[in-house]
C-alpha cells in the first residue's frame, strides 16, 4: 500500500492500483480504505478439522493460540490478500507440526489471467456445434469442445478472451467466469444451437427444459446392458441415440440369445452390426436426435424377414422416451399397449441414469511471479510440485496438477469454500491458492523461510479470521502419509 495523499490511499493488491477514499472500496470490492489503511475486507478463512468452531474474530482482539490447534488446523488463502505482483512473500506463510512433523502452507489469493473454466453439462441433448461460439451478454467467451460418454462439454474463458478482444468481451467473460466459479447460474446461448443455463452441481437447463437423467450409454451400450431382459417380451428392440443406436436382432447381444432377425433397418450409416451411426441429425428430441416420431429412423421393413404379430420396442438412452408397435398385416408398426414387463426395463433403464449435473472446473496456470511469492528461485517451486514434494490446493479443495511444465492445476469448485473467487478488472479472476510442505523441503527450495509464522500469529498479522468446519470430502492437505 502507498499513500497518496489525504484521505486517499493506492492499493498495490493488483496492477490496476486503485486509489481509493475513505471508507470506500476498490474496483474489486475486495479492498478497502479503513481508517487510513489497506483492509482486505473478506475474513481469513482457517478451515478445522476440531468439533469447537471459532465464529469470527477480529485482529484487534486478543487471541490465544490454543482455541485453533496448528494439527487440526488449515490456512487457507481465502481471504488472506495477494502479493502480486509477487516481489515479495505470500501474505501468510504459515507453520505447523503434524505428527511431529514441521509443515509449512504458503498461501495467497492468485490473480489468475491465464485461467478458464471447463465445463461438463451432463445431457444427450443437442447444445451447438463443435467449434461453435459460446456466448453470454452476447459476447463470445469460449466455446463447444468434443463431447464425451453422456455429456457435452464447454472451453470458455482463457487469456483471449479475456484480453484479447474487445474490453467488453473481457469484461463479459470475467463476469461470467466469476459467477459461475462461485456456484451461481449463468445463462449462455450457442451459435447455432441451444440456450443453457450452467450451475456448478445442479441439473441443466437446455432450451428451459431441465435435465433430469444423464443417459445410461449409448444405443449399443443399452443393448449390451439390456439385451438380456427384453429377451422373451419383443422381437426387436430400437435403442435410438444421437450418437450410436442399437438394433437388437443384429447386435451381438441379440446373436449371442439366438433372437432371429426381424427384418427392421434403420436408417443411417451402419457400424458393425446392430450399431448405426447418423440415423437422425441432431436435437432435443429421442436420444439427443431431431425427431419426436421413433419410426422416422426406420428406412425399410423386410417382408422376407418380419412378420405381422411382430413386437417392436423402441426406446431412448435415458429411457425417458419409450413406445411400443405391434406390425400389423401389411407389416406397418401400429402402436399399443406396453407389456408390464417392458415397462420394467424402461423404468430399470431410467434408474440406472446418473442424475444430470453440471460440473464447473477452474483450470488455471499457477506461473510467473505467483511463485516468487513462495521462493525465490521460482522454477524449484515447479519441480517441487511436480516431484510431489509440495502439494497445490485451492481453499483446502485437491488439485490435478497437469502433464509438462509449469503449474497447470485444474479443480472442481463445488470442492472449494463458497464465494471463494474474486475478481480484478484488469480482468482476470482471483482464487484462493496453499502450497504445503514439509519445512525442511521449503528451506530446500529457497522458500521465504524467514516470513514463515505461527498459527497463533495469523490474525495479528492479517486482521479478521473466520473458522468453518473442513469439507471432509477432502483430503487433508497436510496429510504425511499421502
Amino acid at each position: 500500500m502507498a499513500e497518496t495523499g489525504g484521505d486517499v490511499i493506492r492499493c498495490d493488491a493488483c496492477p490496476v492500483l486503485c486509489r481509493i477514499r475513505a471508507g470506500k472500496a476498490g474496483a474489486c470490492d475486495r479492498y478497502a480504505n479503513l481508517g487510513g489503511k489497506l483492509n482486505r475486507l473478506d475474513p481469513l478463512l482457517v478451515a478445522s478439522r476440531s468439533n469447537k468452531l471459532v465464529p469470527f474474530m477480529q485482529g484487534s482482539q486478543e487471541w490465544s493460540g490454543e482455541m485453533l490447534k496448528p494439527e487440526e488446523s488449515f490456512v487457507t488463502g481465502f481471504g488472506s490478500g495477494t502479493t502480486y505482483p509477487d516481489y515479495k512473500p505470500a501474505p501468510f506463510i504459515v507453520s505447523a507440526e503434524v505428527d511431529g512433523v514441521d509443515m509449512v502452507t504458503v498461501v495467497s489469493e492468485g490473480i489468475f489471467s491465464y485461467c478458464g473454466v471447463k465445463v461438463k453439462i451432463d445431457t444427450d441433448r443437442y447444445l451447438g456445434p463443435e467449434q461453435a461460439a459460446v456466448r453470454a451478454e452476447g459476447e463470445p467467451i469460449g466455446h463447444v469442445t468434443t463431447a464425451e460418454y453422456g455429456s457435452q462439454m464447454l472451453s470458455l474463458g482463457g487469456v483471449r478472451h479475456f484480453t484479447g478482444g474487445s474490453k467488453r468481451e473481457g469484461s463479459a467473460t470475467c463476469t461470467a467466469l466469476l459467477a459461475m466459479c462461485n456456484g451461481e447460474a449463468v445463462e449462455l446461448t450457442v451459435d447455432e444451437g441451444s440456450t443453457i443455463v450452467v450451475q456448478a452441481g445442479q441439473a441443466p437447463i437446455v432450451d428451459g427444459e431441465q435435465e433430469a437423467r444423464m443417459r445410461v450409454g449409448c444405443g449399443s451400450a443399452a443393448m449390451g446392458m439390456f439385451a438380456k431382459q427384453w429377451f422373451g417380451h419383443a422381437d426387436e428392440v430400437i435403442v435410438v441415440d444421437d450418437h450410436i443406436t442399437g438394433v437388437m436382432t443384429e447386435h451381438q447381444a441379440g446373436r449371442f440369445l439366438d433372437i432371429p432377425p426381424a427384418g427392421i433397418r434403420v436408417r443411417g450409416r451402419r457400424s458393425t452390426p446392430g450399431r448405426y451411426f447418423q440415423v437422425a441429425g441432431h436435437g432435443s428430441g429421442w436420444g439427443g436426435t431431431d425427431v419426436d416420431d421413433p419410426l422416422q429412423i426406420i428406412e425399410r421393413i423386410d417382408a422376407k424377414k418380419a412378420w405381422p404379430g411382430l413386437r417392436l420396442h423402441m426406446v431412448s438412452t435415458t429411457g425417458e422416451d419409450a413406445a411400443w408397435y405391434v406390425l400389423d398385416d401389411d407389416l406397418k408398426p401400429v402402436p399399443g399397449e406396453m407389456p408390464a414387463e417392458i415397462e420394467k426395463v424402461v423404468a430399470r433403464i431410467a434408474e440406472n441414469c446418473e442424475p444430470a449435473l453440471s460440473t464447473v472446473l477452474f483450470m488455471a496456470g499457477a506461473g510467473g511471479s505467483l511463485r516468487s511469492g513462495v521462493t525465490e528461485n521460482p522454477v524449484r517451486l515447479t519441480r517441487s510440485v511436480k516431484a510431489a514434494l509440495t502439494r497445490v490446493t485451492c481453499g483446502g479443495a485437491p488439485v490435478y496438477i497437469w502433464p509438462g511444465g509449469g503449474i497447470t492445476l485444474m479443480v472442481d469448485v463445488t470442492r472449494m469454500p463458497k464465494n471463494a473467487f474474486g475478481y480484478v478488472p484488469t480482468p482476470a479472476l482471483v482464487a484462493p491458492i496453499e502450497f504445503s510442505l514439509t519445512r525442511s523441503d521449503y528451506a530446500a527450495l529457497g522458500g521465504h523461510v524467514e516470513a514463515i509464522v505461527g498459527l497463533d500469529q495469523v490474525p495479528g498479522a492479517g486482521g479478521k479470521l473466520r473458522v468453518d468446519a473442513w469439507n471432509d470430502a477432502n483430503p487433508w492437505p497436510v496429510d504425511i502419509n499421502r
